[in-house]
């Protein structure tokens, strides 16, 4: 029996996104310009955070294994990785506005509240917010300080802004390797 019209697509697009290739995972050049190596790392880190997510169901990327930190969960993890791009770079560096959820005071964490959203929607939308950083980052001087009027966080330098990056995801990513060994035993680095 054939699926109708719709359902086929929406099949497709299951499938498709099943497929997606996991970014490659390399180092930057021992030696190359500051800019290269910056954004070197912080793309492996980025292809780690997929890396760690690669074949896990999808109740499995929703699934809280540390009780006291219930937001804690791999799709959690990524969905809070794509605002803190959104964040430093588009917010704070550029000055645009602030309306994500990460910016809502109630309830706490609202950028991790991703019960329904199946992963492959967040690391396509996390994959989508990086490539957004990786052009601002192309755009402008390491020297350039952000824009944004109400946070004081905005007059950091882009050099600031993308070391912090790579703290942050590389702190994650962590998290999601413990957090994947919990759920299936899975491990490794790089």
């Amino acid at each position: 029996m054939l699926c109708p019209p719709k359902m086929r697509c929406e099949r497709a697009r299951s499938e498709l996104a099943s497929c997606r290739m996991t970014p490659e995972r390399t180092r930057p050049p021992f030696v190359a310009d500051e800019r290269t190596q910056l954004l070197g790392w912080l793309d492996l880190q980025r292809a780690l955070v997929h890396w760690k997510c690669e074949g896990l169901s999808d109740p499995d990327t929703h699934r809280v294994v540390l009780p006291t930190s219930p937001l804690m969960t791999m799709a959690g993890v990524v969905a809070h990785l794509r605002w803190a791009e959104n964040t430093w770079f588009e917010v704070l560096f550029l000055g645009r506005p602030a309306d994500g959820p990460q910016f809502k005071v109630e309830p706490e964490d609202a950028e991790m509240m991703v019960d329904a959203v199946p992963l492959s929607r967040l690391l396509e939308e996390y994959e989508q917010q990086c490539a957004v950083s990786n052009e601002i980052v192309a755009a402008h001087s390491l020297d350039d300080v952000g824009t944004h009027p109400d946070f004081g966080a905005a007059a950091a330098t882009l050099r600031w802004m993308l070391i912090h990056m790579v703290e942050e995801t590389a702190r994650h990513v962590g998290h999601l390797d413990a957090m994947r060994e919990l759920l299936d035993g899975q491990k490794g680095y790089y």
